[in-house]
């Protein structure tokens, strides 16, 4: 397949809204698709490299190379070359990549090396791509679309399971099992507004607290135990204390879903990057401090789901069936804290849930709650409406000191914002980026605005004059090495832009290294919680 018509697809998929024209955009492809080209097609579209980080930055990317003029690259040829790429290193490795780079820019017609600078920059987005191309592959083979989930939830690869379909048909499907020692993607959950809101959509349920930790998949088969992340990376000989925990248990095979967190002397949990900078490799940890990386820091298992106990599979149990297998494996002290709301009609159980959810967030300084419908089964690998999240929503009033073009439906619009807050001289602090909570009228009036308050112009976008204030819903701060000031925002949205406070008034960084210190920053700032 050439890469031309992965391109197209992608810009195709990109102009539209229409989750069923973009379904049918996937299959059409996925029809033209040889077996072994799948895994490559599918990563692409999704924005990702098959190698991961290969070494290539905007500067190297920056310099222009005349296109083709006929498409002749495929995809597999691609991957080859972007392996080479990956495999760089040394002395001159920076020249090599430069040529590298002409090499394969020279290859690609216009429309071919747009797509490749987007996917080799991290630029490419195309929003949940991977639950549309299960729909696209259930179309193109004939099967359902719940069957090809579930078997995707328990191969835990994509790529790999379209190469199967598309090789022997919807036949492989009955093949994939829950097979202890084998990862299985991890159910996820959707957004509610509020407890009473996900009370309301789910019926009865459990509240249970959602832990800003690692996710972490635990697999037992007699002695051996193995540990998993979400990304089905294996990271057993990280955490030890979750192997002698999980050997301790009164079960010869079982499989377990939770998180691992650092805890401070109160049992409160400590801030993310210091789990995540335990758990990390000494390759990958970043070093932002010695608490960060300090590798003796004990961490805390905390399990909320079984899957599977001594040969049973237990994914179509509901999850009340699960959680009662649950309390008799795992003791209370390693279990995630956890309400029943049974009658969601009983104004008392609605009282329980909101001071349940007060105390998670509050007393016990986690991210939220999440809510769980009790009669649902385990539906891994994609953001089921079974699942809610409840966090309260965290503000800050930030300057804009920079936007850059757009891609795909913002192509011609300015769209990610980088986001400043005020340091003590006057300057600001930039904390990130989003282009998150923007709708199409937003857009066009900042793309406009922008302009005018621009001091520099460059190919990526325009440098501003810092006076345009908006509100940032973020749900939380964490360390940063990529900013001079060492913080950054946790999933930060657009909600307004505030033409009613100048520059001048907009949040401290004060404000936001309170909150990288454990301190809520909502009140600190006019924007509360919701």
């Amino acid at each position: 397949m050439h890469l031309a018509d992965v391109a197209q697809t992608s810009r195709e998929i990109g102009l539209t809204s229409s989750r069923t024209e973009k379904i049918a955009l996937l299959a059409g492809l996925f029809r033209r698709t040889e077996p072994a080209e799948a895994p490559v097609v599918i990563t692409y579209l999704a924005g990702r490299l098959p190698q991961g980080r290969i070494g290539v930055g905007w500067r190297t990317l920056q310099e222009p190379v005349p296109p083709a003029a006929e498409p002749r690259l495929d995809v597999l040829e691609v991957d080859a070359a972007l392996t080479r790429l990956a495999a760089v290193a040394g002395k001159g490795a920076q020249a090599e990549r430069k040529r590298l780079v002409e090499e394969l820019m020279g290859a690609a017609t216009a429309e071919e090396q747009l797509f490749l600078l987007r996917l080799i920059g991290g630029e490419l987005r195309q929003g949940a791509l991977d639950a549309l191309a299960v729909e696209g592959l259930a179309v193109v083979c004939g099967a359902p679309a719940a069957e090809v989930r579930r078997a995707l939830m328990l191969s835990g690869s994509l790529g790999g399971l379209a190469e199967r379909l598309l090789a022997e048909g919807p036949s492989v499907l009955g093949e994939f099992t829950l097979t202890v020692g084998r990862p299985v993607l991890p159910m996820l959950a959707h957004t509610a507004k509020d407890v009473d809101e996900a009370i309301d959509r789910l019926g009865p349920c459990a509240l249970e607290e959602k832990l800003d930790g690692v996710r972490i998949q635990v697999h037992r088969d007699g002695e051996a135990v193995r540990i998993f992340t979400r990304t089905l990376a294996e990271i057993t000989e990280r955490l030890p204390e979750v192997v002698a925990l999980v050997a301790g248990l009164p079960a010869r095979q079982a499989v377990l879903d939770g998180e691992v967190l650092a805890l401070d002397e109160q049992g409160r949990p400590r801030l993310f990057q210091e789990t995540s900078g335990r758990v990390a490799s000494t390759a990958d940890r970043a070093p932002l401090d010695a608490a960060v990386s300090n590798a003796a820091l004990a961490l805390s298992p905390v399990f909320f789901d079984l899957l599977a106990v001594d040969g049973r599979d237990l994914l179509d149990l509901t999850s009340a069936e699960r959680h009662e297998q649950l309390a008799r494996l795992v003791p209370e002290s390693s279990r995630v804290r956890r309400l029943v709301v049974a009658d969601p009609d009983d104004p008392a159980a609605r009282d329980a849930a909101r001071a349940f959810t007060a105390t998670a967030t509050g007393e016990h300084r986690h991210e939220g709650v999440v809510v769980k419908a009790l009669d649902a089964p385990y539906s891994a690998g994609r953001r089921g409406t079974s699942w809610l999240k409840v966090k309260p929503v965290h503000t800050l009033d930030l300057v804009v000191l920079a936007a850059e073009w757009g891609h795909g439906r913002r192509t011609g619009l300015l769209s990610n914002l980088h986001l400043g807050a005020r340091r003590p001289d006057g300057s600001f602090a930039m904390l990130g980026k989003t282009f998150k909570g923007l709708t199409d009228a937003v857009l066009a009036w900042q793309t406009e605005r922008l302009q005018q308050l621009a001091v520099s112009r460059e190919p990526w976008g325009v440098v501003v004059r810092p006076e345009l204030v908006v509100e940032i819903a973020f749900d939380g701060v964490q360390r940063s090495t990529r900013y001079p000031d060492g913080v950054a925002l946790r999933f930060a949205r657009v909600l307004r832009y505030r033409d009613d406070k100048p520059a001048t008034e907009a949040d401290t960084l004060a404000a936001v290294l309170q909150a990288a210190s454990g301190h809520h920053p909502a009140s600190d700032t006019a924007g509360g919680t919701g």
